[in-house]
């Protein structure tokens, strides 16, 4: 079980930096988390949120790419239906390419209405043309419909989806999983199945929602108010999750004692702890990668380099030893 990084880029009002400041810091914190030791970085997407969330991970993957050496770099996820098969396969072939050899590829079906209308997508077929993307770029890198061709001979795929249905599309695809969830773990076996994919085929990587500190109580009132806009900003962009009210999230509410610490579940703990939720949360699942925030909504930069570093040399060599 190996651990990676997310990463949105958000850059809110209340906390705001230059926007090249925060870029530049990125990649100069992609390359230190590399040399601690951290073994991936994932990228998500979004469309006009006012904070400047992240809206071209493949970009911001091609330079992280060049600014690092071993760090694998993943979407998590890629809004498939708003891209052409064919862009998407190229985009991530040239960053496979530039990193050696080192993307992995999540796609997901997206949710706001206004980014699929800001692209020209129909959201009523959001998860046909995920499977269709998805099938099409497997199609493109093994055919060689795409020039020139990722160096990997198949590069990691996989479906971001929290429910049975994008389990099956996993399945039918041979595709990794972007989720731990129970709901999914029985059709996604099963779909593998059913396509002729091996049992040992099926493979979990997604987020814990944990905040490592040396002292933890410390830490949670500094982290608080960014925990809090995160939430508030999701609920008014559209997402919608039990409790979740733009502009009156509480985060005490948020924190959970575990072990799933799936979102909107969220606590900041030790290391020791955060090993003790994790294996009793995923001992039993074919879990390949378990990312976390690297910040949370701008959050100050001294508990965000603190909780890289405990995850690089407490959390990360003790899940390593779970094998």
């Amino acid at each position: 079980m190996r651990v990676g990084l997310f990463m949105d880029l958000r850059n809110p009002p209340a906390w705001q930096r230059p926007r090249q400041t925060l870029y530049e810091q990125t990649l100069q914190q992609c390359a230190e988390a590399e040399r601690l030791g951290i073994d991936s970085v994932w990228l998500t997407e979004h469309h006009g949120f006012d904070d400047g969330y992240l809206p071209q991970p493949l970009t911001l993957a091609a330079a992280i790419a060049a600014r690092t050496a071993c760090l694998r770099i993943g979407t998590a996820v890629l809004i498939a239906p708003l891209r052409p098969a064919i862009d998407i396969a190229e985009q991530a072939a040239l960053v496979d390419l530039i990193s050696g050899g080192r993307v992995e590829l999540g796609l997901g079906a997206g949710y706001r209405a206004e980014e699929f209308a800001a692209f020209g997508a129909d959201i009523g077929r959001r998860y046909a043309l995920l499977e269709e993307r998805a099938a099409e770029v497997q199609r493109l890198w093994e055919d060689g419909g795409v020039t020139p061709a990722p160096l990997q001979p198949r590069a990691p795929l996989w479906i971001g989806a929290h429910g049975p249905r994008g389990a099956r599309i996993a399945g039918r695809l041979g595709a990794g999983m972007l989720s731990f969830g129970s709901r999914i773990q029985e059709p996604y076996r099963r779909a593998l199945a059913e396509a002729g994919h091996p049992v040992g085929a099926a493979r979990l990587t997604s987020c814990a929602n944990l905040i490592l500190s040396e002292d933890p109580e410390a830490a949670w009132p500094r982290v608080a108010p960014h925990l809090a806009y995160q939430w508030s900003s999701y609920a008014r962009y559209g997402l919608d999750l039990p409790g979740l009210v733009a502009g009156a999230v509480d985060p005490a509410a948020l924190r959970h004692p575990g072990p799933n610490m799936a979102q909107p579940r969220f606590d900041v703990v030790t290391p020791a702890e955060a090993v003790r939720r994790i294996t009793a949360w995923l001992r039993d699942l074919p879990v390949e990668t378990v990312y976390f925030w690297r910040s949370i909504a701008g959050m100050p930069d001294d508990l965000a380099e603190e909780h890289v570093r405990l995850l690089a040399t407490e959390v990360g060599p003790a899940l390593a030893r779970l094998g």
